[in-house]
């Protein structure tokens, strides 16, 4: 009788999660001050992207949905990933799916059966409320010795690609794809007006160069169709200054919202050299925390063997040493949830920048602090402020003056494990000196925290939580 008690509960909770309405996203759009994206409803938008840049190519279906759902159990928003894939060499055989890209390779004959497979994917992100900053082909295929498009070509694959995803609220298109566009803009913009001519009206942006410290504004900040700016900061350095490159476009007029697209992979050798040793959790952190603070809209999280989809030993691979399902368990792709919470529990469409709060300036890349806050630059108006800490090495005042109430709530909180630890009210006096040694440095020992300070009156929930938590 138990048994049959069980079978039947079962199969009443199967019924009724059929019926369970399903996350379809929503349209993107720009937030009215041009700084932030929002869903259609003006709500904000974190951007919280993966690098799954070989999803098409390297995937079947159950490892599509195994993937995706993983990554919306950790709370990424957007998975950016390449139609074509990134090596030409791909082209000219099948993808997991069977079938090729093109026929003939020639990207005036789009493989039917191969779009089809794409269209299944960009439906099954949808069901679950995923994005996918969707790349029409990468930069190798378009600039250079291995291009396969002239204008011509390019118009007519943008405009197949237009009217064939018109009507879906989930996607991005990327141009570019670790390519300057130099000399080839006016093929970039062939492609861009035939996704346009073919009907569709998501947003846009480009992606630019494999060695980092470039991003689109170098040669579209003025373009019309590019809806915001990506910055890649690379695989270069442990600790790129990735919060320059994002206050100079921040900075940029006309303004538009600002991210990071690409940076270290965390796994991946720091500067493709192996003696230098990989990339840790830790630095992937800093450079997430450096961007947002510095007034980026999101960030794009990588992990080496996901990125590529390496799957064994025997595969062709960037440094790659376990399979991409080993690898989804990383621990830094369970940390980024951590920032997006942390943004979110706070007013976040009135954020600004402002490095003026922090006294004596930070010394050098390493020391570096980034400051973030709402309200308006030079104004008294601040509920909140936020200080990120890569290392706590050095001792800092905060100026806390541009939160106007009289009486302040203080908390830390912990970027490894989304924990927050409020250390009470305080009278404002204008300035918050760090309490230094064993007060900070308390549950996991660092290295990186951030300073949460409110005014007190707002009552905000714990940094990382909403009121609903």
């Amino acid at each position: 009788m138990k048994k049959i008690s069980i079978h039947i509960a079962l199969s009443i909770i199967l019924f009724l999660s059929a019926f369970q309405p399903r996350a379809y996203s929503q349209n993107l759009k720009v937030s009215n001050n041009n700084r932030f994206l929002v869903n259609s409803d003006g709500t904000p938008f974190f951007y919280l992207g993966d690098t799954g840049w070989e999803l098409f190519i390297k995937l079947n279906k159950k490892e599509t949905e195994l993937y995706l759902n993983n990554r919306v159990s950790k709370g990424f928003t957007v998975i950016q990933c390449v139609i074509t894939g990134t090596e030409p060499a791909i082209l000219d055989k099948p993808a997991k799916n069977g079938n090729t890209v093109f026929v003939d390779m020639d990207p005036a004959k789009p493989n039917e059966k191969y779009f089809k497979h794409v269209d299944w994917v960009v439906d099954k992100a949808d069901e679950l409320g995923l994005y996918l900053a969707l790349f029409p082909a990468w930069g190798t295929l378009v600039v250079g010795k291995d291009s396969l498009f002239d204008k011509t070509k390019a118009y007519e694959y943008g405009r197949f690609l237009g009217n064939r995803y018109k009507n879906k609220t989930n996607i991005i298109w990327v141009l570019g794809g670790d390519k300057m566009a130099e000399g080839y803009e006016a093929i970039w913009e062939s492609m861009v007006k035939g996704i346009k001519d073919g009907g569709s009206n998501q947003l846009m942006t480009y992606h630019y160069h494999l060695q980092g410290n470039q991003g689109s504004s170098d040669n579209w900040q003025s373009a019309k169709w590019l809806s915001f700016n990506t910055e890649e900061s690379g695989h270069m350095t442990a600790f790129s200054d990735n919060y320059r490159l994002i206050t100079e476009d921040y900075n940029k007029k006309p303004i538009k919202p600002v991210i990071d697209g690409e940076l270290m992979y965390e796994g991946m050798p720091i500067g493709f050299c192996p003696t230098n040793g990989k990339a840790t959790p830790h630095m992937v952190r800093v450079e997430a925390y450096w961007s947002v603070f510095a007034g980026a809209f999101g960030f794009t999280y990588g992990e080496n063997s996901i990125m590529q989809f390496y799957n064994n030993e025997k595969e062709w691979a960037w440094w790659a040493e376990k399979s991409w399902k080993e690898t989804m368990e990383a621990p830094g792709s369970f940390q980024m949830r951590y920032l997006k919470n942390l943004m979110l529990s706070r007013p976040f469409l009135s954020r600004i920048p402002d490095q003026s709060i922090i006294e004596p300036k930070p010394l050098n890349v390493m020391d570096h602090l980034q400051a973030t806050r709402d309200g308006t630059l030079g104004k008294y108006d601040a509920t909140y402020l936020m200080v990120y800490f890569p290392y706590l090495t050095h001792k800092y005042k905060i100026k806390t003056d541009a939160i106007s109430a009289s009486k302040l709530r203080v908390w830390w909180f912990d970027p490894r494990t989304g924990e927050s630890f409020n250390k009470g009210e305080i009278e404002n006096t204008g300035t918050f000196e760090l309490p230094w040694g064993s007060e900070i440095k308390t549950n996991n020992n660092g290295p990186d925290w951030v300073l949460v300070i409110d005014d007190a009156s707002k009552e905000y929930p714990a940094p990382g939580r909403n009121n609903n938590d």
